[in-house]
């Protein structure tokens, strides 16, 4: 796609970790890097959508963060080392660039680096996911807090020492070698799951998804996979990517409205992502051992294969979803075993359960809670309370296109003919 066609958002988020990437490898400086190319990223996003966005965007943001980290390199006395480091390997404003230059903005792509130095072992496991999710991923403060359900100011303190503490260690920046992948894959393949997510159902804003992060989340997890062509949760997690972006296409009508998985039109779904998935996790669940990614992995197969929503095999669904309760700490995990046990078992049941789930501390104000009870009202027959939890969850989500689809259920439910098309379609796409 030819740079002019994206946008500027877009391209922006896509190149910022690659610049991170090209700045930390040459100064040494994870911490002014990331500083240096937030700066460059307010300036370009003023000046691009005026003057329109240069013929090598990468360079100009490389160039533009460049000078913002000498400028202040010169600005503090207590740098000086640095600053005449920084002033051997900057070329004055003046002169043309080196061919160091001319390669980094050309393409060297150092992401895949720079999410491994946000895993470093010196880091918690949470501060780690944090810290990649901002430098890499590209998502704001608040949208990693509404991930981790925390305060927006919390998680900027996390963020803040994790660079902090990065900066200490004095770690160089390059691929760790292959023994030390292990102690850092964990955290590697949540923040890939995250960022995922994010592009697929975002949190926050206008739009439903954001491609083009999906896609970069897809990419990374290519290349880890084929550092680990062998790792079965590598190959889940790609598995499960593949089968669930596979949807995509149909998860929004012409208006950019909502359409629930149970009323996609499945002619639409990417059919060769859906096959690549399914041979993967196919061939990944014998290896073993199993875990988190390709359980979830499965679970979308089977969504995946049945031709039409009332031919999905639900019982198959909860029998894995009760496997995934069992190895997963999240507690989203059992809000989908409650829809799960009500398509098997009925409503009422799905609603003792969630009840059991509702006690849940992490879950205590999550709209999703609501949307599920609501969920489940319709199925038993109850459209008036229905109705009304649609309506309160349809205020307490971010995400512009679920509240206008949480509040023309809830119209439906409540009008003298509303028959509650949502009845079937759960409450998530």
């Amino acid at each position: 796609m030819p740079v002019e066609a994206v946008p500027v958002d877009d391209l922006l988020r896509e190149l910022a970790p690659q610049v991170v990437g090209v700045l930390t490898r040459r100064f040494g400086d994870f911490t002014a890097a990331e500083d240096a190319v937030q700066e460059a990223l307010l300036a370009a996003a003023v000046q691009w959508p005026e003057e329109g966005i240069p013929g090598n965007p990468r360079g100009w943001l490389i160039q533009v963060a460049q000078r913002r980290m000498t400028e202040e390199v010169r600005s503090e006395q207590a740098r000086r080392r640095r600053e005449d480091q920084v002033a051997r390997q900057v070329p004055d404003d003046r002169r043309a660039a080196p061919a160091a230059d001319a390669e980094d903005a050309a393409g060297r792509d150092d992401t895949l680096t720079l999410l491994f130095l946000c895993c470093h072992p010196v880091l918690s496991p949470p501060s780690a996911l944090a810290l990649a999710l901002r430098c890499v991923g590209g998502l704001t403060t608040a949208e990693i807090a509404r991930a981790f359900m925390v305060p927006e100011a919390t998680m900027g303190q996390r963020i803040s020492r994790a660079k902090q503490r990065i900066k200490a260690s004095g770690v160089p920046f390059r691929m760790p070698e292959r023994d030390g992948w292990a102690e850092r894959l964990d955290a590697v393949l949540h923040v890939l799951y995250l960022i995922f997510n994010e592009g697929y159902a975002t949190s926050v804003g206008d739009d439903l998804q954001r491609v083009e992060l999906a896609r970069e989340a897809i990419r990374l997890t290519r290349a880890v996979q084929a550092l680990l062509p062998e790792d079965s949760e590598v190959a889940g997690l790609l598995a499960l990517m593949l089968l669930t972006h596979a949807r995509s296409p149909a998860r929004t009508g012409p208006g950019g409205e909502l359409i629930p998985l149970a009323e996609q039109d499945r002619g639409r779904w990417d059919g060769a992502a859906i096959a690549e998935g399914i041979a993967l996790i196919t061939a990944a669940l014998p290896r073993g051992p199993v875990g988190p990614y390709q359980v979830q992995a499965a679970i979308a197969a089977v969504h995946d294969e049945a031709a039409t929503a009332a031919e999905t095999d639900w019982p198959q669904i909860l029998a894995l979803y009760g496997v995934l309760e069992r190895i997963s700490e999240n507690p989203v995990v059992g809000l989908n075993r409650v829809v799960a046990t009500a398509m098997v078992h009925g409503p009422q049941a799905g609603l003792s359960a969630l009840d059991a789930l509702a006690a849940d501390p992490r879950l205590k104000g999550h709209h999703r809670v609501t949307v599920v009870r609501a969920h489940l009202l319709e199925m038993a027959g109850d459209r008036a309370g229905a109705a009304e939890l649609f309506r309160a969850a349809s205020r307490a989500t971010a995400s512009l296109p679920e509240r206008h689809h949480l509040a023309i259920r809830a119209a439906r439910l409540a009008g003298p003919d509303g028959a509650g098309t949502g009845g079937t379609a759960g409450p998530a796409a």
